[in-house]
């Protein structure tokens, strides 16, 4: 895992060999940062953002590095989780909060709204769909939700869609 821009810029933290964990493309993840860029969020603003099913944590990491002034990272897998808590430690990172809870319960439970919400579930996951449902009502106005998942979902037709994008086989849909 490597980190792109910002303060944490060229860092890179290799992941265990246990990881069951499909990592965004560094080729994705320029592209959905320039997006993010240059169309949703000013980082220069100290945005809030949520990183669900923080896998490596190379998206909360990037939050964080671009300017984030706080990040929660989200994730279940234990092995994840403590890389997750590894890396924050070495980095001595403390605008990232990294949490290990089922993505869905933590939603449902949360009383926090964020400026950036990223969901990146496996892409396989039975319920895949209900995410953007579940994740919505913690994006605060003018706010923006990416969700990554394979060619097989498509989310044009949820109210709250506003655009796709497609890196090879990484497919980013963007809500507001």
């Amino acid at each position: 895992m490597r980190i792109i821009r910002g303060k944490y810029k060229g860092r890179s933290f290799p992941t265990p060999t246990n990881f069951k964990a499909r990592p965004t493309t560094d080729f994705a993840k320029e592209g959905l940062f320039n997006i993010l860029e240059n169309v949703y969020v000013d980082f220069d603003c100290s945005p809030v953002a949520l990183d669900l099913f923080s896998g490596t944590g190379s998206i909360g990491l990037e939050f964080v590095s671009r300017g984030c002034s706080s990040v929660v990272s989200v994730e279940k897998d234990f092995r994840h989780w403590q890389f997750l808590c590894k890396v924050a430690r070495e980095l001595d990172v403390k605008e990232w909060q990294v949490l290990k809870n089922d993505v869905f319960k933590f939603c449902s439970h949360c009383d926090k709204t964020f400026d950036i919400i990223f969901a990146d579930p496996p892409y396989a996951l039975p319920n895949l769909s209900d995410i953007p449902d579940a994740v919505l009502p913690l994006l605060k106005d003018g706010g923006v939700f990416v969700l990554e998942h394979g060619r097989d979902y498509d989310f044009n037709n949820h109210a709250r869609f506003v655009e796709h994008r497609n890196y090879g086989s990484v497919n980013f849909s963007f809500f507001q």
